[in-house]
């Protein structure tokens, strides 16, 4: 059996974030747990001091089949290109070459950057093309 993993980003504005994320992976930002009407009620009830309330979110696959994404507050900005990035694999079932995998490149790619990512470059090599972004606070990603 593998095992579970998630992906964590360090970032100034884990909320905002998560919802840029959710919108890039097709995820929902993670509900507060079963009891609670909100993340803030449910911090209050734990005892968590109200200055960290915005420390952390997460979004998740609604399906339940990829890895949750957490976003922890860090107080430094990003200072360097990431080690690790995501590719975005919206080109499935058709592939990044045909018709339909090309379109459906576009159309993400277009509504990222009506989310807040910021387009890079292309890169259209024989191992594959993809279009490669910024999100709303620099980390890079691969959509393709």
């Amino acid at each position: 059996m593998a095992i579970r993993a998630q992906v964590t980003f360090d970032s100034e504005n884990p909320h905002d974030q998560a919802e840029f994320w959710a919108v890039a992976l097709d995820y929902v930002v993670q509900p507060p747990p079963p009891g609670h009407g909100s993340w803030e009620e449910f911090a209050e009830s734990i005892g968590l001091p109200e200055d960290r309330w915005d420390c952390l979110a997460a979004v998740v696959d609604p399906d339940g089949a990829g890895p949750r994404v957490l976003f922890q507050k860090v107080p430094e900005g990003k200072a360097v290109k990431n080690r690790v990035h995501l590719d975005v694999q919206i080109s499935h079932p058709d592939g990044h070459r045909s018709p339909a995998g090309q379109e459906r490149i576009a159309r993400h790619v277009a509504r990222l950057v009506d989310a807040g990512a910021k387009v890079l470059r292309e890169v259209d090599e024989p191992t594959g093309f993809c279009v490669v972004m910024q999100d709303p606070e620099g980390n890079e990603f691969c959509v393709g």
